[in-house]
């Protein structure tokens, strides 16, 4: 039996996770999966809905010819212009993938959506950061009373299995320290500032390259990396840090002295985020440091992210790939969706 899908925003991701099921469609079915989009809701593009599910090519035609669901055909049974709570609470879907923009000082829309899935005995996977890092014990709790399942690997690096390498491959460790390359944005900024740009240059070439956004804020500020401590504090070590209780600087200090002493010492500089056991508690922190180049994370370059994950029992083990990306974070979505195929 199919597992039907609600897409709650259809912006670059929501397109990318459609093309890996028109492309990998018939792949997945030799697997005994079969995932059916029965429902698309975006603020912009507008709403469809239809019980036995959408044509994905019928969808994506649409949107390239009129950049919206407009033009999408006529059928029996086809509902147009439900609101994204009328899609989440009267779809007939398994699970809901919520990939809507979060504002990540309240978490909202996406902390509604997840309400309204939860309440009506939905699953939940979602690439938005705001929803774990800052509701991570309300929303688990509302998942679990409900029966349902709540998956977000998508948020933490994308396509790369920063959460369920913790908790799956590396189960029976004690993890007593995180460490990790977050943000591609800065770190290629860093690389560049090393080739001898300025902070300035180093920022207008990621905005002209696209890793940067036109408000780059949430990325030189530390942010982003932020939120990304917290969800990792909260799912991997199971410590319900908030906001307040991370130290957060960005990579806005770091001068183009600074980056020539830390050549001279032999090191270079990486935004780091980072969670510590001390016999204190977990310390959680987002700063720029100066690595050795022996350092795992030193040799991480360009847009790309890293994390290492220090273990009583496998020794230090470091996880490298994309932190973004339309094709990366679909597939997250993707291999979500499978886990709780298979789970069922």
């Amino acid at each position: 039996m199919a597992h039907k899908v609600d897409l709650i925003g259809f912006g670059g991701v929501g397109q990318g996770f459609v093309e890996i099921l028109r492309e990998k469609g018939w792949k997945l079915k030799k697997e005994h999966l079969d995932f059916k989009v029965v429902s698309i809701s975006d603020l912009y593009k507008g709403s469809l809905h239809h019980p036995d599910g959408l044509c994905l090519d019928k969808v994506m035609s649409s949107i390239k010819e009129t950049g919206s669901l407009d033009s999408y055909p006529d059928q029996p049974g086809l509902i147009r212009g439900w609101s994204t709570q009328e899609t989440i609470e009267k779809s007939n879907a398994d699970s809901v993938v919520e990939m809507t923009f979060t504002d990540v000082v309240t978490g909202q829309p996406a902390i509604d959506h997840c309400t309204w899935a939860f309440s009506n005995k939905k699953n939940v996977v979602m690439t938005n950061k705001g929803p774990v890092a800052l509701a991570y014990d309300t929303l688990s709790k509302l998942a679990r009373e409900n029966g349902v399942r709540w998956s977000f690997e998508g948020a933490v690096m994308s396509g790369s299995p920063a959460l369920r390498l913790p908790l799956e491959t590396l189960t029976g460790n004690d993890i007593n320290e995180i460490r990790g390359i977050l943000n591609g944005t800065t770190n290629y900024m860093l690389m560049r500032m090393e080739e001898g740009l300025s902070y300035k240059e180093a920022l207008q070439e990621a905005k002209e390259k696209g890793y940067a956004e036109a408000d780059p804020t949430a990325d030189v500020e530390g942010y982003d990396v932020l939120y990304k401590v917290l969800i990792l504090a909260n799912v991997v070590l199971g410590v319900p840090l908030k906001r307040d209780d991370v130290t957060c600087e960005g990579i806005t200090g770091v001068t183009q002295s600074a980056i020539e002493e830390a050549k001279r010492s032999g090191k270079c500089w990486k935004l780091i985020g980072s969670l510590k056991r001390t016999e204190e508690g977990v310390k959680g922190s987002v700063a720029p440091e100066m690595v050795t180049l022996d350092d795992p994370l030193a040799g991480v370059s360009g847009a790309m992210n890293a994390i290492t994950y220090q273990c009583d029992l496998s020794g230090p083990i470091t996880l490298v790939g994309a932190g973004a990306g339309i094709k990366e974070t679909g597939f997250a979505v993707l291999i979500d969706l499978i886990h709780m195929e298979r789970g069922r």
